[in-house]
């Protein structure tokens, strides 16, 4: 009991990452309808961002975490401009594309920067770790799930009850019309990815810590499995994406510790081919149709 205890913990941990990546994905698809496949690579870079202020600098975790969100969020911004901006009105498919490109653009030059050797990322002991007999809960544990929830209930009040949170949703519903009641739909789209891409180099600085690594590629899978929660709670739903990413979590590491740590990544897609199969909207999702 003790050790599946544990192991529930542990996914907990793992699912929060997952989570709060997703945020990001969700953020973007709920506004703009695109599957940003570059987010894995924000995740990454915010890593990064954090590894040299923490290496370089006496700043406290706390303000190297959000100071990695801010740069990396300033790099999404600059990245929307230059590579989704000219393409607002083309095909989806051409859209989909690009991301797929900047994703690969954004890992070689990761690597042209900082090298392909990974990085080892300064463990963080914010406070003792809690012991509840054989069980033990360590401080990023609950600093990483504190934060998941916390990102998830603001980014809902942001949404919900803010005036750039109510631009978002209008344009999300239709750009001309919103474009049409004066909201400036190129700023609001620019804002969302700056708060997409802080979310996922938050993911990223949380998952550095956990592993204590950074590297190139250390988006990739992270990523994809990010993606994978977003669709099975229900893209474009902030609650959705929290649920899928504990929920992938929860799969991923109870696959490690009784079946194998070889088939954790297969289940995990194969719950994406599942979900896509029975019911694409996602858990949270509702079926919409759409008139052609």
């Amino acid at each position: 009991m003790d050790v599946l205890l544990q192991q529930i913990i542990n996914a907990i941990k793992v699912g929060s990452i997952y989570a709060v990546i997703a945020l990001g994905y969700t953020m973007v698809y709920g506004i703009i309808r695109l599957i940003n496949f570059a987010h894995g690579e924000m995740m990454m870079f915010g890593a990064y961002f954090a590894y040299i202020l923490a290496v370089s600098t006496p700043l406290p975790f706390i303000v190297v975490l959000f100071l990695a969100m801010g740069l990396t969020a300033l790099l999404g911004m600059l990245i929307e401009k230059i590579a989704y901006a000219p393409l607002r009105k083309a095909p989806r498919l051409s859209v989909l594309i690009t991301a797929i490109g900047m994703s690969l653009f954004l890992q070689n030059l990761a690597q042209l920067i900082w090298g392909a050797e990974p990085k080892r990322m300064p463990s963080v002991e914010l406070f003792e770790p809690i012991v509840l007999g054989n069980i033990k809960i360590d401080a990023i544990t609950i600093v990483t799930v504190g934060l998941s929830v916390i990102f998830m209930i603001a980014l809902q009040i942001f949404v919900k009850h803010t005036k750039p949170g109510k631009a978002m949703r209008a344009v999300s519903e239709d750009k001309e019309a919103a474009a049409l009641m004066g909201i400036n739909v190129n700023n609001t789209i620019t804002l969302t990815f700056a708060i997409g891409t802080a979310l996922g180099a938050l993911g990223g600085v949380l998952y550095a810590v956990a592993y204590q690594k950074v590297e190139f590629v250390m988006g990739i899978m992270p990523g994809l499995k990010a993606f994978v929660a977003a669709v099975l709670g229900g893209i474009g739903l902030i609650p959705g994406a929290m649920l899928g990413g504990f929920i992938i979590g929860i799969v991923e590491n109870m696959t490690k510790a009784y079946i194998s740590t070889e088939w954790a990544d297969g289940i995990v897609f194969l719950i994406l081919i599942i979900v896509l199969l029975v019911k694409p909207s996602g858990i949270m999702g509702k079926n919409t149709k759409e008139k052609v």
